[in-house]
């Protein structure tokens, strides 16, 4: 059963940041200080590289890990992304493949050009 299942995060927020701060206390239990590759997450990203677009909080579906960082494939963006560790706001949410779709119904993407 999804811990997402009948949420009320797109009645009760508009913004995507509270959006994100109900999705982080809902997926609490579950956090990660780095992915296992196949596994899906989500968490707060501030990229640092100047006139770059980047999701503050993305979906993903890791990809790769490195030693800088790890690759995911981003729901929100529909493509493959890096992200570096030391951009990361903090730990990695997992979420489980039935959960997934309940994620993407949330519009808590936060698009940011820096």
């Amino acid at each position: 059963m999804s811990r997402l299942e009948d949420n009320t995060i797109n009645r009760d927020h508009s913004d995507p940041e509270d959006m994100m701060l109900e999705i982080m206390d809902l997926l609490k239990d579950t956090v990660t200080p780095v992915p296992d590759v196949g596994k899906y997450y989500t968490f707060v990203y501030n990229a640092k590289t100047p006139n770059v677009q980047y999701d503050q909080h993305p979906l993903i579906a890791c990809t790769d890990i490195f030693g800088w960082g790890f690759r995911g494939i981003n729901f929100h963006w529909q493509s493959s992304r890096n992200y570096t560790w030391e951009e990361l706001s903090g730990q990695l949410y997992v979420v489980n493949y039935d959960e997934l779709d309940d994620l993407l119904s949330i519009p808590y993407a936060k698009f940011i050009t820096k």
